[in-house]
């Protein structure tokens, strides 16, 4: 039987100041909307997904080769109203039943940010409950929170679009970052690389399928020597550019780049992580982000087990963005925003 840790008689106050029990009973609805997917979940506890509905933009993007930012955000205008019913619906719950309401405050996209956030405010507002504003990263955290007994302390290797992190999760408020990207995040480089030898949106997916097919032993790529658990992946970028180039006039061996530069990349991951869960002294590590979807850097990380590591990694549909970790992170994490003041932001404050 699952030990579930709940945050009993945690109280947040609404809006007409009479203090609401946050306990393990607790139904939280979140929004999540802080780049190209609008989605909305009930969990309860902060564990247990009670309905979980994405409504993605990848086909509206897809001709363009990358998200455009005011139509994403107008994609969310047309979807929100319908994904909060279908939740609702799925869920086969009504606005009574919700003990509190969620959103994503960033980081993301201002104006995809402000759909989810307005919406969420204003279901809070009108039926009188607590508003809780959540940071994405933390919740892509919380993703692993969800249907398991994890519980702090272990290390994380945040891996997205935007941020590659190595986190010392002390505890579910405190985290401390003491590793990250100096440049080009993961998720970044891997669109970026993509594009550069032809395939199509979105990218990171495409190259990890690929490089399935390829030797990734065919060409050896520069693994950047950055200090302490810092990462680098210009150059390696770079090196790409350099190596495709070589190619001009003759048929490019798509397989065996996307296999080479995913090797590359998986391994820098694996080994700082390796060096700071040594050096931490825990036994248990972490995958979060959306590239915790990637096959290799996934595969790599789980070898762990073998050396007596505990390790925990979402399943791929609460990987990429989605509401269910954000209201996760809005029952198990203190370090939220909890007033209706809370405002938008695109990047790490």
């Amino acid at each position: 039987m699952l030990e579930w840790h709940c945050m009993k008689n945690v109280k947040y106050t609404a809006f007409t100041g009479k203090p609401v029990e946050i306990d393990e009973n607790s139904l939280i609805m979140a929004i999540e909307s802080s780049c190209d997917e609008t989605a909305c979940s009930i969990v309860k506890g902060g564990r247990e997904v009670i309905a979980n509905v994405v409504a993605s933009q990848i086909k509206t993007h897809e001709k363009y080769g990358g998200v455009f930012p005011e139509i994403a955000a107008r994609e969310h205008l047309e979807a929100i109203n319908v994904v909060i019913d279908e939740t609702y619906k799925q869920a086969n719950l009504t606005s009574n039943d919700i003990t509190a309401y969620a959103a994503t405050v960033g980081p993301g996209l201002v104006g995809c940010l402000l759909v989810g956030l307005n919406a969420a405010k204003t279901l809070a507002l009108v039926h009188d409950k607590p508003f809780i504003g959540v940071n994405h990263l933390n919740a892509h955290l919380c993703a692993n929170y969800i249907d398991t007994n994890l519980k702090p302390p272990f290390l994380a290797l945040l891996v997205s679009g935007g941020h590659t992190q190595i986190i010392d999760v002390k505890s579910y408020s405190e985290q401390i970052i003491i590793g990250e990207t100096i440049d080009d995040a993961v998720g970044e480089a891997y669109d970026k690389v993509a594009r550069l030898i032809g395939l199509p949106y979105p990218g990171g997916p495409k190259l990890d399928k690929m490089a399935q097919e390829g030797n990734p032993k065919a060409f050896v790529l520069p693994q950047a020597k950055v200090d302490g658990y810092n990462f680098s992946f210009s150059g390696l970028k770079t090196a790409m550019l350099r190596l495709v180039k070589s190619f001009e006039g003759k048929e490019l061996p798509t397989a065996d780049l996307c296999a080479s530069f995913q090797e590359c990349v998986s391994t820098v991951l694996y080994k700082k992580l390796k060096i700071a869960l040594e050096n931490s002294g825990y036994k248990q590590v972490v995958l979060a982000g959306g590239v915790a979807a990637n096959s290799e850097i996934r595969k790599k990380v789980f070898s762990l087990k073998d050396e007596g590591y505990d390790v925990f990694a979402p399943p791929m549909r609460y990987c990429t963005d989605n509401a269910a970790m954000v209201a996760s992170c809005a029952y198990l994490n203190t370090n939220t925003f909890n007033t209706i003041d809370a405002e938008v932001f695109s990047r790490v404050k």
